[in-house]
């Protein structure tokens, strides 16, 4: 196993032609800026590597991420709290630029890291994982470039349902709406990712990556947009008396009294 990021959150490993990328801040691998450019490290690492021909993106412990650590600080910028959310999606851009096909290996909660799991092409899941946008029941606005990524997997209304109340699915409704490509066990999980990518790395490398391409045209200029307007949304709801009412109903574990300013 080669640790390929600058930060002890990623590890990578090979299987052949195909490329295993564990998070490794467990429990709950709440992300953070360090993670996430560590990811990208990797995935740009990979991309540069003639013999890797598709990536898994998996996670060690309960969850795949289960929402984000804002209390680190950004290693270039030294913010930390709300306002680090912008260094967050510069390096989550990284992701959508590899030409590389991935499989996110979704054995837990995806829920606040739905933008995460999302980058990549396909999902294998089960039932016991957990996916959310609730960023509405928080008191701000989406991120991770989800408000373009979400709508184009599984339609306008489904994400706006998602979105608009939080809701959460497991692993099932997640593939019956298209959310998730692959139900498994648990267990099979990885396996299964893995797997996956097998069955694509013995296809034409090249002819992948350009049918990917034409499949994914315009899609990182989308989410390049979205991300800059919802950078701009959350900062201006980081400052809401309703921003501070979400955070604090989800830590005393209760339903948030929302006043709309």
């Amino acid at each position: 196993m080669t640790d390929l990021s600058e930060e002890p959150y990623v590890n990578v490993s090979r299987d052949e032609h195909v490329a295993i990328v564990e998070i490794q801040r467990p429990p709950y691998n709440f992300f953070s800026v360090p993670m996430v450019a560590g990811i990208a490290d990797a995935f740009e690492t990979l991309e540069a590597d003639p013999d890797c021909r598709a990536i898994v993106l998996c996670a060690r412990g309960k969850a795949f991420c289960a929402g984000a650590d804002l209390s680190n600080r950004d290693r270039r910028t030294g913010q930390s709290g709300p306002r680090a959310v912008n260094p967050i999606y510069d390096e989550a851009l990284r992701l959508f630029s590899c030409t590389k096909p991935s499989i996110g290996a979704i054995h837990g909660p995806a829920i606040g890291g739905l933008g995460l799991a999302l980058a990549t092409d396909f999902r294998v899941t089960c039932t016991e994982a957990r996916f959310s946008a609730n960023f509405n029941r928080l008191g701000f606005h989406p991120g991770f470039g989800l408000s373009a990524t979400l709508p184009n997997l599984i339609g306008t209304q489904q994400a706006a349902m998602m979105f608009y109340t939080g809701r959460r699915i497991d692993g099932q409704e997640a593939v019956r709406i298209g959310l998730a490509d692959m139900l498994v066990p648990q267990a099979d999980v990885r396996a299964e990712a893995v797997a996956l990518a097998r069955g694509i790395a013995i296809s034409s490398p090249l002819a992948v990556q350009s049918t990917r391409t034409t499949l994914r045209m315009g899609l990182v200029d989308q989410v390049r947009l979205a991300v800059a307007r919802e950078s701009l949304e959350q900062n201006r709801h980081f400052n809401t008396e309703d921003f501070k009412e979400g955070v604090k109903a989800m830590a005393e574990r209760r339903l948030p009294q929302f006043v709309g300013r």
